[in-house]
């Protein structure tokens, strides 16, 4: 059964899974579909053509669905498409996609978003990451999966950051920031891999020293990034860790961080 609180506001047209609750004052619009158990709190707002997970927690003062912050946006039926088991924290804001993209905005499984975080239209984003508070997503941004944005980190519109990179806090992204790769500052800087991280995912001592040779090809042995680029995938066959490094830096981008 669900459990509405009897302030709420429940579109007779939306979809709530077994096991959903539904705080006080929480408003849910027609389009909405929200999977098993996820819990909503008090006054959150999902609007829009909105599609929930299961087992998710949303906290108070949430936004999620509302209609693009686009000049160009005309009443489009674009989406929100948040996965399974996410923390989404108090005050956030999720926009819906645009027609001049995609159309949907997603986030993947797993994430954990703190307070007052921004995912803006048509933004990606994968599985297991964090973002501490204040982060906020331009439009058009993809982010790979176990990537952690530190508390104020501001990501400029269509910029890619690989996964398991992680940001300082504070940081202001302009340009695509490479797999595994820690970057901090204004304007931001790169500050080699994320050993840490990799060693609690359980990657090897050899594919650990490897991404720090390809982060050394990159960023420290004067090479131009073509240069950079050939290197590290000629390492692919020996080191298959490196294969995701090697694909993000050949896509075209905003040009990386370096």
């Amino acid at each position: 059964m669900t459990n509405i609180h009897p302030t709420a506001i429940v579109h007779p047209g939306a979809h709530l899974g077994e096991g959903v609750s539904v705080g006080a004052y929480s408003i849910i619009g027609e389009h909405v579909e929200i999977g098993e158990r996820t819990q909503v709190g008090p006054h959150v707002v999902i609007t829009g053509h909105t599609r929930i997970g299961i087992d998710n927690r949303i906290f108070q003062f949430c936004s999620l669905g509302e209609v693009p912050q686009d000049k160009k946006y005309a009443g489009e039926p674009t989406r929100l498409e948040i996965g399974d088991r996410n923390t989404i924290r108090e005050s956030c804001t999720f926009n819906c996609g645009t027609a001049q993209d995609a159309g949907v905005t997603r986030l993947g499984d797993d994430n954990w978003i703190m307070a007052y975080v921004h995912i803006a239209h048509d933004c990606q984003v994968g599985n297991h990451t964090i973002f501490a508070n204040y982060a906020a997503l331009a439009g058009h941004v993809s982010i790979g999966d176990w990537t952690i944005l530190g508390g104020f980190t501001a990501v400029h519109q269509f910029v890619r950051i690989g996964g398991h990179c992680m940001t300082g806090v504070g940081t202001v992204l302009l340009q695509d920031v490479p797999t595994y790769v820690t970057v901090s500052g204004n304007p931001s800087a790169p500050h080699g891999i994320n050993s840490e991280g990799l060693k609690r995912r359980g990657f090897s001592s050899a594919a650990i020293m490897s991404i720090k040779r390809a982060y050394k090809a990159i960023y420290k042995n004067s090479l131009t990034l073509d240069e950079a680029c050939a290197a590290v995938a000629a390492e692919v066959a020996a080191t298959p860790e490196l294969e995701v490094l090697a694909e993000f830096l050949a896509k075209p981008g905003r040009g990386i961080v370096r």
